[in-house]
């Protein structure tokens, strides 16, 4: 296994330490070095070559954001962002994942060696899923809605995986969708604070209207659902006329709300009327339950692991046979639109 080594910026000392422990511990990481802010972490960067860095939002000087920003733009690496804003400032999560961020992972409430420990095991895994996944590029590309252009839906049901860190991916793919889209379910499970906050930002790149997911509610044309809470798994009741049930029961292959679980209710009730995504997420949730969904008839679609911020999901996808495509990011919004309209006639 190759070592990911990762460069720790922080203003806390305190923290810097604690960051450095937990990960430099963990077999496949180094810690290569570390900065108290961004001039600091500048010079690191250069000396170091670092694959992937963590970055807090507040430190003196630069914040964290402006730093990253500049990083994105001058020498694009992967970044987690490691700080106690993003748990409570949704607008800094979400600024930061637009900017190029792989994730945004909180900061325990306690400066505690023990309570960096409890987190460690997701955190050294994100560490390790940054440093084998995309490498973000200089130039991005802004988010544009596309032109509305007439749309004769063919009564097929959407339904996307992904990460907190496919906030990016999914600017890029709902503003492709009309006004009057197929029912869309997006499965992140997310932050309570930071879902308001997803929902108003998603709803400025569509034209469709977008909500949260409700146990019981009716799944209809023009609507996109976020499934967020941690809480509850959600399904898909029947089809069609079908509604969406939020089930509150035990981890699926430690997943809540587990994806496999949707696509698996979907290739019973709906099969070939439905279309599975797979983008950018941690770990293999989803990977069974989109081959379920293929095997019943449905569409499968999986992001490019190439064109990922974090592989490590549509790998499994596509190593389970479960894809039926594999697209570029920019690719996915624009085959969603064809493969949920109509044909046209030929003249």
């Amino acid at each position: 296994m190759s070592q990911a080594r990762v460069l720790v910026v922080d203003d806390s000392v305190t923290m810097r330490a604690l960051f450095a422990s937990v990960l430099d511990k963990a077999e496949g990481v180094e810690v290569v070095g570390h900065a108290g802010d961004a001039d600091e972490a500048r010079r690191q960067i250069e000396a170091l070559a670092p694959d992937v860095m963590t970055l807090d939002v507040e430190m003196p000087g630069m914040s964290g954001l402006d730093f990253l920003e500049e990083v994105m733009r001058e020498r694009p690496m992967p970044v987690v962002m490691l700080s106690s804003v993003t748990q409570k400032g949704a607008a800094a999560s979400l600024r930061a994942l637009e900017l190029g961020a792989v994730e945004c992972f909180p900061k325990p409430q306690q400066s505690s060696l023990e309570e960096f420990t409890r987190l460690a095991p997701k955190l050294i895994a994100l560490v390790r899923a940054a440093a084998a996944g995309r490498v973000p590029t200089g130039e991005r590309r802004p988010y544009v809605r596309a032109t509305e252009e007439p749309f004769d839906w063919n009564g097929r049901i959407v339904a996307i995986s992904a990460g907190t860190g496919g906030v990016d991916a999914l600017l890029r793919i709902l503003p492709e969708l009309p006004s009057n889209c197929p029912p869309t379910i997006i499965l992140m499970p997310l932050d309570p604070d930071f879902v308001d906050p997803l929902v108003a930002r998603l709803a400025l790149a569509t034209k469709a209207e977008v909500c949260l997911a409700q146990d019981g509610l009716t799944l209809r044309q023009g609507h996109i659902y976020l499934a967020a809470d941690p809480r509850f798994h959600i399904v898909v009741d029947r089809w069609p006329d079908a509604s969406m049930r939020l089930i509150s029961s035990d981890p699926v292959a430690g997943a809540r709300p587990s994806a496999s679980l949707l696509f698996a209710t979907l290739a019973k009730t709906a099969k070939a009327d439905s279309i599975g995504v797979m983008l950018t997420a941690l770990g293999t949730d989803g990977a069974a339950g989109l081959k379920a969904l293929k095997a019943a008839g449905g569409t499968t679609i999986v992001q490019d692991p190439a064109t990922a911020m974090v592989r490590e999901a549509p790998s499994a996808a596509i190593a389970a046979g479960a894809a039926a495509a594999v697209a570029a990011l920019d690719d996915i919004g624009l085959l969603l639109r064809s493969e949920s309209q109509r044909a046209q006639a030929a003249a």
